[in-house]
């Protein structure tokens, strides 16, 4: 029977972005369906005492997310994982993220990404709207609230299970894609299972 996965990202994160493209690889190798729906770092961290530059970070977060959020719901969630990539590979392939020396730069990022897959720019008019917000926190609720709110993107939904990660860098491929799953998998599933961490030693790799 195929497994139905959802996969929750913020389009700013690069963790999230790696692990995509490790989900896209599983449902190569392995009976997984997968659809792609948004959770938000900013609305995650509305509220809490951050650093000076994680708040800024936070305050550039919200157009990108708002934007993919108004694409859904415009245009159907089909256009997400189109989106999504196209996304990826501006802002993380491209290095064309965040940045606070540059404001601007993530917006140009996320225009290119619309034009890339053929949705009309005027979406851009949801970056500093409230518009769809409620609808992006129904998404964001809907994706953290089974795994708690003090971990952050990506989580994963699938056979009544959900989990954040896994955290990895680069993306296995192919059968090493399977195999994370598979294992992935088997511990998120165990009934009082919380926690498999260690320090990293690597920073994204996207390759």
């Amino acid at each position: 029977m195929k497994q139905q996965a959802t996969f929750y990202f913020d389009p700013v994160c690069p963790w999230a972005w790696i692990s995509s493209r490790w989900m896209l690889e599983v449902v190569r190798v392995r009976d997984v369906e997968v659809k792609f729906r948004v959770m938000s770092l900013a609305v995650l961290n509305e509220g809490r005492d951050l650093p000076a530059n994680y708040v800024n970070m936070m305050a550039q977060a919200w157009g990108p997310v708002r934007v993919v959020t108004a694409a859904a719901q415009l245009h159907g969630e089909h256009v997400i994982e189109g989106l999504y990539t196209a996304l990826g590979a501006e802002i993380h392939l491209g290095g064309r993220g965040i940045d606070a020396d540059n404001p601007d730069q993530i917006k140009e990022s996320v225009r290119a990404a619309l034009t890339t897959v053929g949705l009309p720019e005027s979406l851009l008019e949801a970056w500093d709207s409230t518009e769809f917000d409620e609808a992006l926190k129904n998404s964001h609720s809907e994706g953290m609230n089974p795994v708690g709110m003090d971990v952050g993107t990506p989580v994963i939904h699938v056979n009544g299970t959900a989990f954040f990660g896994p955290v990895i860098s680069p993306a296995p491929k192919g059968e090493a894609a399977g195999v994370l799953w598979d294992g992935v998998l088997a511990v998120a599933s165990t009934p009082g299972f919380f926690e498999i961490k260690r320090s990293r030693t690597v920073g994204p790799i996207f390759d």
